[in-house]
């Protein structure tokens, strides 16, 4: 799969302030009144202030939305959520764009409505260098979330796992934008939609009713906003049969109490502990040693990398959207200084030949100058304000981050509880809870849902044994700075990495070792790291060479065999494997016996040395997963990484495997 570059918004802007779309000849809002337009079509029409003061405490409502444009209509949603709906309930918006406007024009198109300025100023604090795909946000504290899906309708709304609670169909005219006005979409509309979904929309041309109405939709003409005469709303009266869905990958039933139990104090735990709790849950996060962080996740200085493919396989696709949702989460948790960030941008240079073809392919491939930027030694040398060999590829919303500070800061919530000293080695599962226990069988903590975030030792417990997690070594050496390396501005990587000065010390990294997984530091890989140099910048390693180490660190790395992270709902392994053994032999088998899920029990692991970027947005994910809410990421990823995966493989390959003795066997 081909990365497709995002074409962005083609703006004039009539009268000064109205924003017009060449590319379509339309404007994007009314010329009289656009937020009275939007308040009129989508919020009245879909009952919402009627709806959101019904809702349940802790309950959430989801929308959807065709063409985000200006955002106009997420604005004025969300202000009237904040009037109208519970406050422990949660707003999920999910829209889709194909020319997405730059932060620039959408700040100038909604500087016309002062009173939405509040709302405006959270989103544009979050809102830029988007790129195809889903892009995840997090605002007003949890209480709502907007994913934007980049790109044509067509490709994104397949991959959308949500249950829709109203429409916002919105979108230029169907005469001047044909191609989305189309059965293909009302058909996907009815097949997201929750029952009893409504549905909005300004215009009332005949072929958009008839289309809705043939997807199950029962529609009527009412009064149009200001000059114009009608309009369409409606809801869902007949839903279509629901298609086979893998059960492995399904849902597990929903949450009764809200509360949970994490365990690990990790990224993937603060992270997890973090989405839930901003969602209205009560949290205990158990962490076996006296603070938070102190295994892998306890560097003093962790690097934002992103490396892609041109190819843009599932792993490229995942790390290309939580990077981005990791700096959206970094700018509203942490402020830049010495001790917690800096957004200093990262240097991914070019180590060999293949390496240069990779990055080229990734530079041709369309990407915002903000996102990704290609650059030659001359320009690398000048921007790392270091001596440079090689060219690479710029990522300058990059940097570095103190992970122990990042825990620090997520955990610090009134809904998280925080017990230290807290080793849990075993789980058994009352009727409706699971009891944590230590190695004297003591109780630590009970609830309803359990999540194990504790790296490759999460295999250690009964009901994780089969999760196929595995420890490597690394070792970051920490060297004093001196008076060229202070110069140091950008991260420097390839084979390894070195970080600009942070309180008068470099980190250089890390060393990947199969062979030992004590945690004792060894001069051999410190050796390694500085060598590691040599290859980033020959003239800094020269500087360094002979500066002797004030310090090594060492932790345990977590991966999986396919290098993705471990992200959902748990399985009896032994139950799965009887419940699903005839794939074996014929994998196109659609069965339709449930998963025998562990109830309430998740897992959030296995991202190597990649927490920084894929912990945040695996925490949103997880919550989703617990909340039944809209996943932050399209289906065939939230797949790539589902705990399941390994069990179906297993068992497809051995029984594809053992196959063609058993048919031996029956021929003789």
């Amino acid at each position: 799969m081909s990365h497709t570059p995002v074409e962005s918004a083609d703006l004039t802007w009539m009268d000064g302030d109205q924003p017009f779309s060449t590319r379509f000849d339309d404007v994007y809002f009314s010329r009289d009144s656009g937020l009275d337009e939007t308040r009129h079509v989508f919020l009245l029409h879909n009952q919402l202030a009627e709806r959101w003061a019904a809702l349940e405490a802790g309950s959430h409502f989801c929308i959807a939305e065709t063409g985000f444009g200006t955002g106009l209509n997420f604005l004025a949603a969300w202000q009237l959520w904040d009037t109208c709906a519970p406050q422990d309930a949660c707003l999920h918006f999910v829209s889709t764009e194909k020319y997405p406007l730059s932060q620039t024009d959408m700040q100038r198109a909604l500087a016309i409505w002062p009173e939405l300025e509040p709302y405006a100023s959270e989103l544009l604090a979050q809102y830029r260098d988007l790129t195809a795909g889903w892009q995840h946000f997090s605002l007003a504290n949890g209480r709502v979330t907007l994913t934007l899906l980049i790109g044509d309708l067509f490709d994104t709304l397949p991959q959308l796992d949500a249950g829709v609670d109203a429409w916002f169909l919105d979108g230029f005219a169907p005469a001047r934008n044909p191609d989305m006005w189309q059965p293909a979409l009302y058909q996907r509309m009815a097949e997201l939609s929750r029952p009893g979904a409504t549905v909005a929309t300004f215009t009332s041309v005949g072929d958009v009713r008839r289309g809705l109405q043939a997807a199950g939709f029962a529609m009527r003409k009412v009064k149009g906003f200001g000059h114009k005469r009608e309009m369409l709303c409606g809801q869902l009266e007949q839903p279509p049969e629901a298609g086979w869905q893998a059960p492995w990958f399904a849902r597990p039933d929903a949450p009764g109490e809200r509360c949970a139990v994490v365990i690990g104090g990790g990224l993937a735990g603060a992270c997890s502990a973090h989405a839930l709790a901003r969602r209205g849950w009560q949290v205990t996060l158990l962490e076996r040693e006296a603070a938070v962080a102190q295994g892998a996740s306890g560097n003093p200085q962790g690097i934002l990398y992103c490396k892609l493919s041109p190819h843009h396989p599932p792993l490229s696709r995942f790390i290309q959207s939580s990077y981005q949702y990791s700096l959206r989460l970094l700018t509203r948790t942490l402020p830049q200084n010495e001790e917690t960030w800096q957004q200093c941008g990262v240097l991914q240079l070019a180590a060999d030949e293949r390496e240069q073809k990779r990055q080229q392919g990734l530079a041709a491939q369309g990407y915002p100058d903000s996102f990704l930027q290609a650059m030659t030694a001359e320009q690398a040398s000048a921007l790392a304000s270091a001596p440079i060999e090689q060219p690479g590829v710029f990522f300058a919303g990059g940097g570095w981050v103190s992970p122990p500070r990042l825990c620090e800061a997520l955990l610090q919530h009134p809904l998280i509880s925080v017990q230290t000293y807290r080793h849990a080695i075993a789980l058994q599962r009352t009727a409706t809870q699971w009891q944590v226990l230590d190695a004297q069988g003591q109780l630590l903590a009970e609830a309803p849902r359990v999540i194990l975030c504790c790296a490759h030792e999460t295999s250690t417990f009964e009901q994780t044994a089969h999760l196929p997690l595995k420890a490597i070594r690394g070792q970051l050496t920490h060297l004093p700075a001196n008076t060229q390396s202070a110069e140091l501005r950008t991260v420097l990587c390839a084979d390894g990495y070195i970080s600009p000065s942070r309180q008068g010390s470099h980190h250089l990294g890390a060393s990947f070792r199969f062979d030992r997984l004590d945690l004792q530091p060894s001069e051999e890989e410190n050796a390694h790291n500085l060598q590691l140099l040599q290859a980033l910048s020959p003239a800094l390693h020269q500087s360094l060479q002979h500066t002797a180490p004030s310090g090594a660190r060492v932790g345990l790395r977590c991966t999986a065999p396919d290098y993705l992270p471990l992200i959902g709902p748990v399985v009896d392994a032994t139950a799965f494997a009887d419940s699903y053994t005839a794939l074996g032999n014929d994998a196109s088998l659609q069965p339709d016996c449930p998963a025998p899920w562990h109830p309430g029990l998740y897992v959030n692991v296995a991202h190597g040395s990649r927490g920084l970027i894929s912990g945040p947005l695996s925490g949103e994910l997880l919550a989703a997963w617990i909340n039944n809410e809209p996943l932050p990421l399209p289906r065939e990823l939230a797949e790539a990484v589902h705990p399941s995966r390994f069990l179906l493989r297993q068992l497809i390959r051995r029984n594809a495997t053992d196959r063609p003795k058993r048919q031996r066997q029956a021929a003789d």
